[in-house]
C-alpha cells in the first residue's frame, strides 16, 4: 500500500489542511489556503516566500502606536477625495509576498490608482504608501519586506521604529528607496501624497495634537489643493 502524508489524504470525510507556522516556506496560493483555514488566525504574512504569524500585540508597544498612525492617516483620507485608507489590510503583492500592513493609503482605481480590490476583496497590486510600526530597526520590515515592497513598485514605505523613537521614511525613486529627510522644522513631506506632513518627533512622543496641527498646515498647502483638483480631473 502507497502512505500519503497527512495533507495530502483525502476521503469524503477527512481533509487535512496544515496549519500556518512561522517559518513555513510557501507559494501565495498554499499560504493562502491555509490562512483561509484558521479563522481564529487574525494576522500571518508571507514575506518573500516565508510566513510569518504574528503574536499578541501589547499595548506598548504596538497598539497604541499603530492607533495613533492610523489617526494621522484617517484625517488626511477624511478630507482627500479619491484617497482610500487600509488597516491590516492583506496585499496581493507576487507569489511569493502577501503581507498585512499595519496601514495603507491609496488612491482609487477610478482617480489613477495602482492597485484594485480582487472580487474577493483583497488588494491586488502595489498601494502608494505602506506604513508599519515596528518595534525595533532589527525586524523584517526594514530588510525582507523592505526589498519586497520596493520591487513590487510601492512608491512609499514609512516604517516606525518605536524603541528608537524614529521614523524611516522612504521614497521609490529610480527602482531605490531613498530616504526622506526632516526639514528644519522636523516635518516630513510625502512625495506621492501631498500635504501629507509629518512631525516625526511629535508622533513619536505621543503630541498627537500637534501631529494634526502640522497635518491641517499641509491640507492648506498650494500643492494639497492642486493634488485634490487633479485626482478629482
Amino acid at each position: 500500500m502507497v502512505k500519503t502524508s497527512p495533507e495530502y489524504h483525502n476521503t469524503s470525510n477527512y481533509s487535512f489542511i496544515p496549519p500556518l507556522e512561522s517559518g513555513d516556506r510557501l507559494n501565495r496560493l498554499e499560504f493562502e489556503r491555509r490562512y483561509k483555514a484558521m479563522p481564529n488566525l487574525k494576522k500571518a504574512e508571507l514575506i518573500e516566500g516565508v510566513v510569518y504569524v504574528a503574536s499578541p500585540l501589547r499595548f506598548e508597544p504596538h497598539a497604541e502606536p499603530h492607533a495613533n498612525l492610523m489617526i494621522w492617516l484617517g484625517n488626511y483620507k477624511v478630507c482627500t477625495p479619491g484617497v482610500r485608507l487600509g488597516d491590516n489590510a492583506t496585499v496581493r503583492l507576487d507569489l511569493d509576498n502577501e503581507p498585512q500592513p499595519d496601514a495603507i493609503l491609496l488612491i482609487d482605481t477610478a482617480c489613477g490608482g495602482k492597485s484594485h480590490l480582487s472580487a474577493d476583496g483583497y488588494v491586488e497590486g502595489a498601494p502608494e504608501l505602506v506604513a508599519e510600526v515596528a518595534a525595533s530597526s532589527a525586524t523584517k520590515d526594514l530588510y525582507d519586506k523592505k526589498r519586497a515592497y520596493r520591487r513590487n513598485g510601492i512608491k512609499e514605505y514609512l516604517v516606525w521604529q518605536v524603541f528608537e523613537k524614529t521614523v524611516s521614511w522612504f521614497s521609490l525613486q529610480d527602482g531605490e528607496y531613498l530616504i526622506l529627510s526632516p526639514n528644519e522644522e522636523g516635518i516630513i513631506k510625502s512625495q506621492v501624497f501631498p500635504g501629507l506632513w509629518l512631525d516625526v518627533s511629535a508622533l513619536v512622543t505621543g503630541n498627537m495634537q500637534q501631529v494634526l496641527a502640522i497635518l491641517q498646515n499641509g491640507l492648506t498647502s498650494a500643492e494639497y489643493q492642486e493634488f485634490v483638483q487633479t485626482i478629482q480631473g
